[in-house]
């Protein structure tokens, strides 16, 4: 696993950049140091999964995709002592299982955590939480 020192993540944006370049690069370890050892990833809507091992299975099928052009773009964020609440809007392109191209773009909604480095992971991570339905009220 990679070293605090080779993302410094100080701010919460910096942790959403440091995920994209990790996507980009296909670098499961860097992504890896990115999550708490007991955080909470939802891979997919309506399924979450935690600790360690369960992100890095679901973290790699988001590699196996083969992501390319990964952005995550910070849209908020708000503050509670060593906690963060952040939005943020992201996408990549890459393949789906056939091969055939794929772009995805979301919005998600993220809980991180300042840890005690000064450097800030995720403890909750949710790809897809921010993303609504255009129904109207």
């Amino acid at each position: 696993m990679q070293t605090p020192s080779n993302h410094p993540t100080t701010e919460p944006e910096a942790l959403h950049r440091a995920l994209a370049d990790a996507f980009n690069r296909n670098d499961l370890e860097a992504l890896l140091s990115l999550y708490a050892d007991e955080a909470t990833l939802v891979p997919q809507p309506g399924s979450s999964v935690s600790g360690t091992q369960a992100i890095r299975q679901a973290l790699s099928g988001f590699l196996s995709l083969s992501p390319q052009e990964t952005f995550v773009e910070t849209l908020g964020v708000v503050r509670a002592g060593q906690f963060a609440l952040t939005r943020s809007h992201w996408g990549l392109k890459g393949k789906d299982p056939s091969g055939a191209p794929l772009v995805l773009e979301h919005y998600g909604v993220e809980i991180m955590r300042r840890e005690a480095d000064g450097t800030w992971r995720f403890l909750v991570d949710d790809p897809f939480g921010g993303d609504v339905a255009a129904t109207p009220r």
